[in-house]
C-alpha cells in the first residue's frame, strides 16, 4: 500500500491521544512505509499522568526503528535535500494548528511540514484541540482550503462538556495517508460523528 514511501510522523502535545496515535506507527510500517518520528519540545519535556517524555520517546523509537527528530536544525534537510513523501502531524494541537495556518515555524514538526509543502508533497493533519469550533475554527478552515493539506476525519469528542472540541479518528490515519499520497485526494467523509 505504501511500499517505499518515507512518512514523517509529527507528534505535538496532546498527551491524552498518544495511546491512540503512537501504535499507528506499526500500521504505517506494515503497509511498507519508513516512518521518521518528529516531535515538538513539549513532547520531549512534559511529564503528565499519561507518561513522561522519555517513556514516550522510547516507545516511539522502538516502533519506528528510527531516532526522533527534535530540533528545527534536524528537520531542515526535509526540504529538497532529504524529502519526505508525506508528513503526518498527529495529534496536532490547536497551538500548532494556529501556527501552521499562519506560516509560523517554531518546532521541528512545523519545519518538516513546511519543507514537505514546499516540495509539493502532502501534509496530513490529525487534529486534537479544545478550541476547534472556537477561535481556532478560522485556522482549520484556512487549512481545509490549502493545497496539499489533508485531514484525518474528525468530529466532536464530547459535545456536552467540551462543545468546541474536535478530535480526529486516528484509526483512519492509514487510509487518509494512502489517499493523499496515491490519489492526491481527501479521504471522505471528513466530518464524522465521533464520540469517544
Amino acid at each position: 500500500m505504501l511500499e517505499g514511501r518515507r512518512i514523517g510522523l509529527g507528534i505535538t502535545a496532546s498527551h491524552c491521544t498518544y495511546e491512540d496515535v503512537v501504535p499507528k506507527i506499526r500500521d504505517l510500517r506494515n503497509a511498507g512505509a519508513t516512518v521518521v518520528p518528529i516531535i515538538t519540545p513539549s513532547v520531549l519535556h512534559a511529564a503528565t499522568r499519561f507518561g513522561t517524555g522519555a517513556e514516550w520517546i522510547e516507545k516511539i523509537e522502538a516502533l519506528a526503528g528510527e531516532k526522533v527528530i527534535a530540533t528545527i536544525m534536524e528537520a531542515e534537510p526535509f526540504g529538497p535535500k532529504n524529502p519526505l513523501d508525506c508528513m503526518v502531524i498527529a495529534p496536532m494541537t490547536g497551538n500548532s494548528i494556529s501556527k501552521f495556518a499562519n506560516a509560523a515555524t517554531d518546532s521541528a514538526v512545523l519545519m518538516a511540514a513546511k519543507a514537505t509543502l514546499r516540495n509539493g508533497s502532502p501534509v496530513v493533519l490529525g487534529i486534537s484541540t479544545n478550541d476547534a469550533l472556537g477561535l481556532n475554527g478560522m485556522n482549520i478552515m484556512k487549512l481545509l482550503n490549502a493545497k496539499n493539506v489533508y485531514f484525518i476525519p474528525f468530529g466532536q469528542d464530547d459535545p456536552q462538556k467540551k462543545p468546541t472540541s474536535l478530535i480526529s479518528d486516528f484509526s483512519k490515519m492509514l487510509e487518509t495517508v494512502h489517499c493523499a499520497i496515491v490519489h492526491k485526494k481527501q479521504f471522505q467523509p471528513i466530518f464524522i460523528q465521533y464520540f469517544k
